[in-house]
This record gives C-alpha cells, sequence and structure tokens, in this order.
C-alpha cells in the first residue's frame, strides 16, 4: 500500500476538548506516525503519515473530531512522506 501524508489545520471549537488527545490515541491505533499541535490562533494543526487508506480515515475523523469538539473547516494539503517520524506525538503546549 502506498504511503502518502498529510497536514491539517482544524478550524472551530477544537481546543479545550481533548482533540489533541483523541487525534493521538485514533492515529496510533492505525499506527500512523506524526504529530499534533495546538496553534495560538486557536486551531489545531497536524501531520500523519502512513498508508493512503488509513491517512484518508484520519483526516475525515479530522472533520468531526471528538465528541466536545464542533470543526467548522479543514485546511488540508497532501504532502510528500519524508519518513521523519518514529511515532505520532502530541507538540507543544
Amino acid at each position: 500500500m502506498a504511503e502518502t501524508r498529510a497536514r491539517v489545520i482544524i478550524h472551530g471549537f477544537v481546543q479545550g476538548v481533548f482533540f489533541r488527545y483523541s487525534t493521538r490515541e485514533r492515529a496510533a491505533a492505525f499506527r500512523l506516525k506524526g504529530w499534533v499541535k495546538n496553534n495560538f490562533d486557536g486551531t489545531v494543526e497536524a501531520v500523519f503519515e502512513g498508508p493512503e487508506e488509513d491517512v484518508g480515515k484520519m483526516v475525515k475523523w479530522c472533520g468531526r473530531g471528538p465528541s466536545g469538539a464542533r470543526v467548522d473547516r479543514v485546511e488540508l494539503a497532501w504532502e510528500e512522506p519524508a519518513g521523519e517520524f518514529d511515532t505520532f506525538e502530541i507538540k507543544g503546549w
């Protein structure tokens, strides 16, 4: 299966609702690598790297997020996989 990489920026009520932790758990279940972080502008940003089908499922999930979140919009950019990650982690504050 082809590897791919997606970068997403999630807009809405997405901080303070366990978005990062839920993202990490779901990404780990798919064995994806990358990171997720809160941005100072109130968005959540993530990079997912792994099998194309599983990355696609994560991107789709980001459009809903965890139960306490309200996702208004997801910016999506497909990138070339770089193979620079060993795990999926939460970055920043």
